[in-house]
């Protein structure tokens, strides 16, 4: 295909790259029912890739304004750091709570990890190791992460993979080559007008907004005091979510074509596979690749957007770059994983079939799995369909080789089950009639047991008997006012609810706690409820990672925001009732514990408290290092 070939010259017209322009790439276009129902095919060449993406091109929409980006953070040399707090009452701890994960054995980022009896933090872009085992813990050392937002954190055996969405890029000149932004300016904001660029055709603008970036970083953490940035692998596209097991690390980035913002590059492999560019120790100058091969690309029977959704295998002992990548075409949304699996679910529009045609589209939820069980390499397995939408990762849950889903339709909630045949998630049984117009507020999977909440003024809690994974059944049901937006099983058949509160109309009161008994999965109950206040809310109602739960003292610990009063709370769960243990102040996005000890991370410092009371012990401040 010639360049001029690429973009017919339209007046008016305006490219922009936003955070919304992956998913006008890819979920704006409507795909066939059943699209990704049989086995992807993969590109036998990069000029196959070119000629089938640039022919479906003319589908996909153009943005027409653009949206805003977080300004790249500031970063300074790694240092040392003393922050002195009260003395611990007792000796070094012996005992450590790790990321609240919804697979055993399945690790997932967080912004707080324990490696090696050290606290790893990051906070303002910047890595901490803290010594939570001396009297008086304290800061051993920091090392600024490559400039981005979002920084996340994996690590095994000393060694840490960040991973992060990278700062502002602009792009410029006849076919938009993406410039480094230093700071905030008018090109990072909304109401910044695009810029004609020349040779590119009369009436077409350009926005100087780039597509999103992906940064990963090796990080050496063995030494505290010397942390260091040992390699980043930057490239286009925004990270969805990622997963270790083992030393095994696996990163799913979701990439809108380059095309969209440099219409030259229609026609070249690096308008629809992005390059990946790896710097740092061992390398005289940084070296581009493309970041996945053409041939490890597959696509959908039918066209499913431009989008590319690539999975990169990282061993983290050995360090960047990636061991492995496999990429669909297509975009993703949500990420699951269970020991041997990778699910990716991708938000679908439907057409209206000629039945209905009067009727709108409906949306459909595309969902792939991919082979985990080697530790170098990933593979794509099958792909598979259910109808409406996903809440979260809770809304997928796999168990002996069976996939169960909680999704919400026009109309109406239900729980699909699948089974892997012939390339395809192929389905097993369903089961809806779930929350009528009602739409799901938390999911659980436990065993044979699915647990679903929805919520329109009502909170119905749903039992569903999944034993016999073709024939699905509601068993149970338990209508309260409010919902639950996060459940968490805490033993003895019972579950911890996370929520809000509410009116008989449904107008939401503030966070509430509930102890449900589903011991019996036909007869729920609910044992007790605790509010914390008109207008509270807590960051675990939507994540949760924020959410912390110790099983040896039954005390939950969770941030809630109100209007007297931000901070921890920690709360004190028995069989028939919820107490609250004691409050901790603070902008405290995180709960770990250590010992007897519960260190809370905030924007500025961690904070030590009493296990059983969350006291105070005292302050780690965080303070960035000074630049020599």
């Amino acid at each position: 295909m010639a360049v001029s070939d690429s973009l017919p010259a339209m007046p008016g017209r305006v490219i922009a790259t936003t955070g919304v322009l992956a998913a006008l790439v890819a979920t704006a276009v409507a795909a066939p029912a059943g699209a990704a129902a049989g086995k992807l095919r993969r590109f036998d060449s990069c000029p196959t890739l070119v000629s089938y993406a640039s022919a479906h091109a003319s589908a996909v929409p153009i943005a027409t304004r653009p949206g805003t980006r977080p300004a790249p953070t500031s970063a300074s040399p790694t240092t040392t750091t003393d922050g002195a707090v009260a003395p611990a009452a007792t000796a070094a701890p012996t005992e450590v709570s790790a990321t609240n994960m919804q697979e055993a054995g399945v690790d997932e980022p967080d912004t707080v990890k324990v490696d090696g009896g050290r606290l790893l933090a990051i906070s303002g872009g910047i890595l901490y190791a803290v010594d939570p085992t001396a009297d008086r813990p304290r800061v051993l050392g920091s090392v600024a992460l490559p400039p981005g937002s979002g920084h996340q954190l994996l690590v095994h055996d000393g060694r840490a993979l960040v991973i992060a969405s990278g700062p502002q890029r602009f792009v410029d000149g006849p076919i938009g080559l993406p410039q480094p932004v230093g700071g905030p300016t008018a090109a990072t904001t909304p109401t910044a007008a695009p810029r004609q660029a020349s040779g590119v055709g009369p009436g077409i603008a350009i926005l100087p907004y780039g597509p999103p970036t992906t940064i990963l970083a090796e990080v050496d953490v063995h030494d505290p005091a010397a942390m260091a940035v040992v390699r980043t692998m930057t490239f286009d596209g925004s990270p969805v979510d990622s997963r270790l097991t083992g030393a095994t690390a696996r990163v799913v980035v979701s990439s809108p074509p380059r095309y969209a913002v440099q219409p030259l590059l229609r026609a070249a492999v690096s308008g629809w596979v992005p390059t990946a560019t790896l710097s740092g120790r061992g390398l005289a100058t940084p070296r581009k690749s493309r970041l996945v091969p053409c041939t490890h690309v597959r696509r959908p029977p039918a066209f499913s957007g431009t989008g590319l959704l690539t999975v990169l295998t990282v061993d983290v002992d050995r360090g960047l770059p990636a061991v492995d990548a496999d990429a669909l075409m297509t975009d993703g949304d949500t990420v699951y994983a269970a020991p041997g699996s990778l699910y990716v679910a991708t938000r679908r529009w439907e057409p209206p079939t000629a039945v209905d045609a009067d009727q709108i589209g409906t949306q459909t939820t595309a969902i792939h799995r991919f082979d985990t069980t080697a530790d170098d390499t990933t593979t794509y397995a099958a792909s598979g369909s259910v109808p409406g939408t996903l809440l979260s990762q809770f809304a997928l849950s796999q168990e002996r080789g069976v996939l169960r889903v909680a999704s919400t339709g026009a109309r109406e909630s239900m729980v699909t089950t699948l089974r892997e045949r012939d390339g395809a998630l192929a389905r097993l049984g369903q089961v809806g009639g779930l929350g009528p117009d009602e739409r799901i507020r938390a999911v659980r999977f436990i065993g044979d047991v699915g647990y679903v909440v929805t919520f329109k003024q009502t909170d119905p809690l749903y039992t569903v008997d999944l034993t016999d994974p073709s024939s699905p059944r509601v068993v149970g049901e338990l209508p309260l006012l409010g919902y639950s937006a996060y459940l968490h099983p805490i033993g003895d058949g019972r579950l911890l609810g996370v929520g809000q509160d509410a009116t008989d109309q449904g107008r939401v009161l503030g966070t509430q706690l509930s102890l449900f008994d589903v011991s019996d999965p036909a007869r729920p109950t609910r044992l007790a409820a605790r509010s914390l206040g008109l207008g509270s809310w807590s960051a675990a109602e939507s994540d949760h990672h924020a959410f912390l739960w110790w099983p040896k003292t039954r005390l939950a610990v969770i941030p809630v925001t109100q209007s007297a009063f931000s901070g921890a709370i920690g709360l004190h769960v028995s069989a028939g009732a919820i107490d609250e243990a004691g409050r901790a102040p603070g902008s405290i996005s995180r709960s770990t514990v250590i010992g007897d000890r519960l260190f809370l991370l905030a924007v500025d410092a961690i904070h030590v408290a009493a296990l059983t009371d969350l006291a105070d012990r005292g302050t780690i401040p965080l303070t960035a290092p000074t630049a020599p």
